[in-house]
């Protein structure tokens, strides 16, 4: 599993599209503005760094996208999608990634991606409080594994068949 977080209007629908052409399936979704204790709860590992007041500022400036999004090693497949974290190095190193494509400064480069099971947990938690991902694992995987499941466009996510 894997939270996915994008917060460019603009690049909406083509990071939509990104999450489905590499065969992710989208378990959750939600637009959200967050609060700034969502914000500082997502964001606490960065709490003593330079630029957290920043972050967590803009973070909280407008609507974002969550996604909690499911497929094969979703968690390394989407950072590899997303691209470096530094938009700079996005744009020189990976150009045709998500950050490089979208990405306009380190704290505003159009998506976020969870580094470990551990931390897609902990962030499901933040967006999605009434999830449970074991419950899920149990009685929902085996149907998006073997693809019984359609895309609800209206919602954009992916439904039991």
């Amino acid at each position: 599993m894997q939270v996915n977080l994008s917060i460019a209007d603009v690049s909406r629908q083509k990071i939509r599209d990104t999450i489905l052409s590499n065969g992710f399936y989208v378990v959750q979704r939600k637009t959200t503005i967050m609060t700034e204790e969502m914000a500082s709860a997502f964001y606490a590992e960065h709490k003593n760094q330079f630029f957290y007041n920043r972050l967590v500022t803009f973070m909280c400036s407008g609507p974002s996208e969550v996604h909690i999004l499911a497929r094969q090693d979703a968690i390394k497949v989407w950072r590899d999608l997303m691209g470096p974290t530094k938009v700079y190095q996005a744009q020189y190193i990976a150009p045709e990634s998500i950050r490089g494509s979208f990405g306009l400064s380190d704290t505003r480069n159009a998506a976020h991606g969870s580094d470990s099971p551990e931390s897609a947990s902990r962030e499901i938690q933040i967006f999605f409080p009434d999830f449970d991902i074991a419950k899920w694992l149990q009685e929902e995987e085996k149907f998006f594994n073997t693809g019984a499941v359609k895309l609800c466009d209206e919602d954009f996510v992916h439904v039991k068949v």
